[in-house]
């Protein structure tokens, strides 16, 4: 077997992690074990109720790629959805069965106002992720899988799922409001972060993450990772005064962090590459935007390409792979790719990682 077949222990993919963010190692490549679907969600219902369910859920997925030739690390998480910070507010949920957690009705601006004494360690939701926790640090001594932080939205989402659609007519009609909305935010995504990287043993301005799959990666220069779907639906303006300030200072107090957003906002895409705070950017729909334009930003800021990127019509790995590798070179960019193109077998996936490497190896 070729050292790729046979796969590597989570601290030598450290080393090469590492390499990777020092900008002297090869871009990274995060292949799959099959095509499986983004969240597991079978008995959904009571895996959530259940940390113990939860926890041999997701490492039964994780336990796949311990030694499987990839650059991921083997990682798992307390899946507890988008809900997680906010739930912990006093938002109400819905859970059902094959489904992630739906919000329950948003709460009223005095509801919101009483955040500020809320104990987000005492909450459901941070005791069911505290549990799954303590299971997995109760196990046998097991390097690698490296547990990581649940579902984190940044603040912009956190206060729209708090206060409902109304936050988009009153970044309009009552700014004064949304900003103070956003600071109770920004405080409950601080005290519930910090609490679960105390929780994990994890250092402030460093985690592991595996952004909802079974293969993560290690940031030594960050330490927390936000979501900010709603942000598509604002403008460049709006951006500038509700949303970017807010992720400066959400990440800015771990040292840095990786952010994602579903939807298309060149925009914003530009502005996030311009942060000192935003080491990563992961899209969930990178096949909106031209490649080759994502990575001439990303070049052009130093920041990473953390993100799926489609394939095209036909394409076999091989092409695909040969593909995205030139563009980053043409380029100067440095992306983490999770592949939408799957090899056939442990051998196929061993010569596509070991191709991967060779063609994106920085020239000395």
């Amino acid at each position: 077997m070729t050292r790729e077949e046979q796969g590597m222990t989570t601290l030598a993919k450290q080393v090469i992690h590492r390499d990777f963010w020092r900008g002297e190692g090869p871009c990274l490549i995060l292949i799959p074990t099959e095509q499986m679907a983004l969240y597991h969600t079978d008995d959904y219902p009571a895996r959530f109720a259940n940390p113990l369910l939860m926890y041999q859920a997701e490492m039964e997925r994780a336990l796949r790629v311990v030694d499987w030739p990839t650059d991921g690390i083997s990682t798992i998480r307390p899946n507890l959805g988008v809900v997680f910070i906010p739930a912990m507010a006093g938002l109400g949920y819905e859970i059902h069965p094959g489904q992630m957690p739906w919000p329950g009705k948003p709460l009223s601006k005095e509801e919101i106002r009483q955040i500020s004494g809320v104990d987000t360690s005492t909450q459901r939701t941070m005791r069911l992720a505290a549990e799954f926790y303590a299971i997995h640090q109760g196990q046998a001594p097991n390097d690698d899988v490296i547990a990581y932080q649940p579902d984190t939205q940044g603040v912009f989402d956190i206060a729209h799922l708090l206060y409902g659609e109304s936050i988009l007519y009153d970044v309009t009609d009552d700014p004064a409001w949304v900003h103070e909305l956003l600071e109770i935010s920004l405080d409950l995504y601080h005290r519930g972060s910090r609490y679960v990287k105390k929780l994990l043993g994890e250092p402030v301005g460093e985690m592991f993450h595996g952004h909802g799959t079974p293969q993560g990666v290690w940031f030594p220069h960050a330490g927390v990772r936000i979501s900010e779907d709603t942000a598509t639906l604002l403008s460049p303006r709006m951006l500038e005064e509700f949303v970017l300030p807010y992720i400066e200072r959400a990440l800015g107090a771990f040292g840095g962090g990786f952010v994602h957003y579903c939807g298309r906002h060149n925009f914003f895409f530009k502005a996030l590459c311009k942060s000192p705070f935003v080491r990563a950017i992961d899209l969930g729909n990178s096949e909106f935007y031209d490649l080759h334009w994502l990575f001439e930003r990303c070049a052009e800021s130093g920041t990473v390409l953390y993100s799926r990127v489609a394939a095209q019509a036909g394409e076999h790995w091989v092409q695909y792979v040969r593909r995205i590798a030139e563009a980053t070179k043409s380029t100067g960019a440095r992306c983490i790719l999770r592949p939408e193109v799957y090899p056939s077998g442990r051998s196929e996936c061993a010569a596509m990682l070991e191709l991967w490497h060779e063609l994106t190896m920085p020239t000395r």
